[in-house]
């Protein structure tokens, strides 16, 4: 298939996904403002959370203070106390940069799935836009079959009352007429579903909004740059410094530790007696610990984190032959809805030599008004029928579209 010009998804610049048309929207425009606002959030708080877990090896500092009054022996005594103290962990075996590591890829990971819901978010929006197109063709379609059922309603009706025609004739292309006009309410219910649907995804109007052109992209292009392989990669890259935190965290850890202490006694007593009040106490202490915990489960809980990053290599392969799936899958669709295009091409040609023909014929008073008119709507339907199939294979690529994301593209 061929290559695509690279799309632009997502960007806060303009061209939607690859066309010659000017008259393009951001894709963010093509779900509502509140929609767009909730994504906005998500991708701050994102940001709070994985800043949160990056400085998380960094211990707080803890203040205390203490104050108690009792009255032993019938006197009031008085204890304050005050403090502040910090216990700061500077080597984890390697625990502490890969805990970093694994916060910034925790980062990229949520916000690639905030990026993959979003991006199905706008799929749908345009794919119920182009659904809302091709309803139109097809109640313009409808309309002409309505006009065709119509005509052959009064040539039957005609040919009855010039007794060449049985009534049971008549009273059948009647009912046909009937199921033709069902049908046209059908359609036009339908459409209306599909832009009550849009309107609770977009803003936008679905009269004047921008449909976009989409091209064919090759498979090496369709892998290459995709977001739900980036996903899977990110969550692998996740699970790896996941993996060596894990493992960090039952090897030698060294701290070091520090505190500043105030303390004052009003009226100590002593055994019943009172004792002179000593001035308050300010002293202060530091060193360094060294640990390693033995945990029985050390093992088995580092086997689990290596489980959870090998899982993710098998999870990315599994994902690329689904993704090649659906690629073959819509590849074999536009086959068969071209098929359908020629078919279609191939219809209008024929009725509209039969028009040419039968419009001579019509000027030399061999054939009737209505033969030309019946003639004129099915080279119109068969004309239209092309357009509601090359809508078809606009839905197909979008399938694919979903996940394209070539190099350079923010999906922000």
């Amino acid at each position: 298939m061929k290559a695509l010009t690279p799309l632009i998804a997502l960007l806060v610049v303009s061209n939607l996904f690859g066309s010659d048309n000017n008259s393009t929207l951001k894709l963010e425009e093509y779900i509502s403002r509140y929609k767009q606002k909730e994504f906005e959030l998500d991708y701050k708080k994102n940001e709070a959370e994985s800043l949160k877990l990056r400085d998380s090896w960094i211990s707080p500092l803890q203040l205390n203070y203490r104050y108690n009054k009792s009255n032993p022996y019938d006197n009031t005594q008085t204890t304050k106390n005050a403090s502040i103290s910090w216990n700061q962990p500077i080597f984890r075996s390697g625990g502490i940069i890969y805990g970093i590591k694994f916060a910034n890829a925790s980062r990229r990971y949520s916000q690639y799935s905030i990026d993959v819901q979003k991006r199905k978010l706008i799929k749908d929006a345009i794919a119920l836009l182009m659904q809302i197109k091709q309803s139109e063709l097809r109640l313009a379609k409808q309309k002409k079959r309505v006009q065709n059922s119509k005509i052959k309603v009064e040539q039957k009706r005609q040919e009855y009352l010039s007794g060449d025609l049985d009534s049971g004739f008549l009273d059948n292309e009647i009912i046909q007429f009937n199921i033709v006009k069902q049908a046209l309410f059908d359609i036009e219910a339908s459409k209306e579903k599909l832009i009550s649907r849009f309107k609770a995804l977009s803003d936008i109007d679905y009269k004047t909004a921008f449909i976009p052109h989409l091209e064919n992209i090759s498979k090496e292009e369709f892998l290459k740059h995709n977001i739900v392989l980036e996903l899977y990669n990110a969550q692998k890259r996740k699970n790896d410094y996941a993996k060596k935190v894990t493992a960090a965290k039952y090897l030698p850890a060294f701290s070091l530790n520090a505190s500043y202490n105030r303390d004052e006694v009003n009226n100590p007593n002593f055994a019943g007696t009172t004792v002179p009040s000593q001035p308050p106490t300010n002293y202060y202490a530091y060193g360094f610990s060294l640990s390693m915990p033995l945990d029985w489960n050390t093992f088995r809980d580092i086997e689990s984190a290596k489980i959870d990053y090998l899982k993710a290599d098998v999870m990315i392969e599994d994902k690329k032959r689904e993704l090649l799936s659906l690629y073959e899958q819509v590849e074999q669709n536009l086959k068969k809805i071209q098929n359908k295009i020629d078919l279609a091409q191939q219809n209008y040609d024929i009725y509209a030599k039969l028009l040419s023909d039968t419009k001579k014929l019509y000027k030399a008073g061999y054939k009737t008004r209505m033969d030309v008119d019946l003639l004129q709507n099915s080279a119109d339907m068969a004309k239209l029928d092309m357009e509601i199939f090359r809508i078809d294979k606009q839905l197909e690529l979008l399938d694919l579209y979903e996940y394209y994301t070539p190099k350079g593209a923010v999906l922000r």
